[in-house]
């Protein structure tokens, strides 16, 4: 018999200093009964199992390759309060009323992670703030808008607009022309964060499957859910693939994109060094339809995110890829070392908005992040369990946003987006 390889992890910064705690978990034999089974060991996957494993309910998750291995564990890393629709653009859709209740979930988003994390003492270098850089001038009136509608409409003391002179100071580089500080948001280390959700999650009592790809999911009640060496029988499935749910469930793939991003980290540039490019240590992301990313590790390293495809392939020189905009706005870098350069990929839908929802009364999803992951995928895998356990509202609330599929459905998708990403990607370059 041929016996399978152990997946690893691809080579990233992330994944050169992933935590010790976690072993490999083995793959799913033989035929298990569970009150869930969950596909797919990322945020929304594994925050999901934890929150109803705190409620007594017994758990399965399956994951193809191993914990945290797709965007979860690859990501820039930061932690966004909102979602990536601005409030007053939800506002103008959606009504007041709407608007403020998605603006009280993405709080409670940013807020389960901090409690997840401070809870189960997960080490994930979690540090405050994020740095929205308007690279435009006009883009720096929005973010002064945006921060007086936030403070006065919803409260928002965390935030402040920073005029162009500070933020060469907190930034050294002449690109922005003002900001928006965001103290509520925050930065860490994805994939110890992702393996910290597991750890929590085993510890109270669920069973989680690497090597376990998921190859059916019947439409039943129960549902049995098919890997290559097992089977789960399950009250309730939860589909939680995001960019990587591809054919299992075709009903639904034509609603988000995968895409990819990439993302390169320097050679350790000292505390000094790292203090002299951004001063007090915050995340930064710039205004740009296709946006720079990017903050510092806790080596003092540079993780800089730029750049994005659509095709199944990565660019052959990642590194090369990512340097170009990285010396845009830090020219002062050039010649220093790239030690590693990796990508990931997300999903992405129309309306940039998450697409929850229900395939039967058994059987939910959440996916569609559009580069909001970290909060909004955590909060996602809650709610799902909120709903199993009978108490609906919160995800409703998301469940009913409109999410409109691709043109053409998954045949036509991506050149229809490669069509409109090279003409945002043209206005980013003009004045």
């Amino acid at each position: 018999m041929r016996l399978m390889s152990k997946p690893t992890y691809p080579p990233s910064y992330y994944a050169a200093t992933v935590s010790d705690g976690l072993p490999d978990l083995p793959p799913l034999t033989g035929g298990q009964r569970a009150d869930v089974c969950i596909v797919g060991a990322g945020y929304t996957g594994l925050s999901c199992a934890l929150h109803l494993s705190e409620r007594g309910y017994d758990v399965v998750v399956l994951e193809a390759e191993k914990i945290g291995w797709g965007a979860s564990g690859r990501n820039g890393g930061q932690l966004g309060t909102g979602h990536r629709k601005d409030q007053r653009t939800l506002e103008a859709t959606l009504g007041t009323e709407w608007a403020q209740r998605l603006w009280a979930l993405a709080c409670d988003s940013v807020d389960t992670v901090r409690d997840i994390i401070a809870r189960y003492g997960i080490e994930c270098d979690l540090k405050p703030g994020v740095l929205h850089a308007a690279w435009k001038a006009g883009d720096a009136a929005w973010l002064r808008e945006e921060a007086d509608h936030m403070r006065g409409t919803y409260d928002c003391a965390d935030m402040r607009y920073i005029e162009r002179d500070e933020m060469r100071e907190m930034v050294h580089t002449d690109r922005y022309h003002g900001g928006l500080l965001d103290m509520k948001g925050a930065h860490l280390h994805p994939l110890n964060y992702a393996r910290g959700l597991a750890q929590a999650a085993l510890l109270k009592g669920a069973r989680i499957h690497e090597a376990s790809r998921v190859i059916e999911v019947s439409h039943t009640d129960p549902a049995i859910i098919k890997t290559s060496s097992g089977t789960v029988r399950a009250n309730h499935v939860v589909l939680a693939c995001n960019g990587y749910l591809g054919n299992l469930e075709p009903r639904v793939a034509g609603r988000i994109m995968p895409i990819n991003n990439f993302i390169i980290a320097t050679e350790p540039l000292g505390e000094d060094g790292a203090r002299a490019l951004i001063r007090d240590d915050v995340a930064v992301q710039d205004t740009k339809f296709v946006i720079d990313y990017y903050r510092m590790s806790a080596d003092h390293r540079l993780l800089f995110g730029g750049g994005e495809n659509y095709s199944p392939r990565f660019p052959r020189d990642i590194a090369a890829f990512v340097t170009k905009p990285m010396l845009r706005v830090f020219p002062q870098l050039e010649g220093v070392k790239i030690d590693y350069a990796w990508g990931g990929t997300l999903a992405i839908t129309l309306k940039r908005m998450p697409h929850f929802g229900r395939l039967a009364p058994n059987m939910l999803f959440a996916h569609g992040y559009s580069g909001q992951g970290i909060n909004i995928a955590t909060l996602g895998g809650k709610l799902i369990a909120e709903a199993i356990a009978g108490q609906a509202e919160r995800f409703d609330c998301l469940a009913t946003l409109n999410t409109p599929p691709f043109p053409g459905g998954t045949w036509l998708r991506h050149p229809g987006m490669v069509a409109g990403m090279l003409f945002y990607a043209l206005k980013d370059r003009l004045p």
